[in-house]
């Protein structure tokens, strides 16, 4: 045995063993042209197509009872959540350009591709998912709902998108929902971290001589001056000397 600690479970099977004289060897399954009774058992292995439970079913028995199985209260947690949103997203939804039209299709009873009227709260559907309208302070409740919520516990993004998506939908959510995942204090503070440590800092080289070594900064937004907007500052690492340059603030790196 080459495990030098062992369980508790470990060490009573090994004493036991200890007692006989054996070698394990292994036999490829080729060479096993006649196995034994105990290891090709008709009762456990039964005709390929047939599963394990319907050939044994003495091994397996019923943990709850259907009678006795209720539906869970936490079915309706989301439902109480955004109760208060309802009547926000009804009345924004008909102010929305995009979609006012289409409510107004649906309310005569046209059809529309991939659309449909909630029959109880009278909510645009798209896909079976409640249409949010472009409001940002209804899109961002919702994101608030499902990430800084006890319930939720600060999931990362793809997580928090997942959630949100199987229930609502707006134009740009995925985008957005990065975003306010991205300015999480807490998920940043707690999200793992899966890249190399970073290095050491490596400071600069000390210049040495006059003009061999330079930095370069602008100055930007400043009062115009002979057309000039901003001040490109050339400064000279080993004498500190310094050049002021006047360019504008649209200069790219190829001018």
């Amino acid at each position: 045995m080459s495990s030098k600690v062992l369980t508790r479970c470990q060490a009573r099977w090994a004493e036991f063993l200890s007692e006989f004289h054996f070698t394990i060897t292994y036999r490829p399954g080729r060479l096993a042209t006649l196995p034994d009774a105990l290891s090709r058992q008709d009762k456990v292995y039964p005709e390929r197509g047939v599963d394990f439970i319907s050939k044994n079913p003495q091994k397996f028995h019923q943990v709850l009872k259907q009678d006795g199985i209720q539906e869970s209260r936490f079915f309706s947690i989301k439902v109480e959540i955004f109760s208060d949103l309802v009547d926000k997203i009804q009345k924004e939804v008909w102010q929305d350009k995009d979609y006012k039209e289409i409510l107004k299709q649906l309310a005569r009873g046209e059809s529309v591709p991939d659309y449909s009227l909630e029959p109880q709260a009278k909510l645009l559907l798209f896909i079976d998912r409640v249409v949010i309208p472009r409001n940002e302070e209804l899109q961002l409740n919702i994101c608030q709902k499902c990430h800084d919520s006890p319930l939720a516990g600060n999931p990362g993004q793809d997580k928090t998108l997942k959630l949100i998506n199987r229930d609502f939908y707006w134009a740009g959510m995925n985008q957005f929902i990065k975003d306010y995942v991205s300015r999480c204090k807490e998920f940043s503070r707690n999200k793992n971290v899966h890249h190399k440590n970073f290095g050491l800092l490596k400071p600069l080289q000390i210049p040495s001589g006059l003009w061999k070594s330079l930095s370069m900064g602008f100055i930007t937004q400043v009062p115009w001056s002979k057309s000039f907007d901003s001040v490109l500052v050339v400064v000279d690492r080993f004498s500190k000397m310094e050049i002021f340059i006047p360019t504008y603030g649209t200069i790219t790196s190829l001018d």
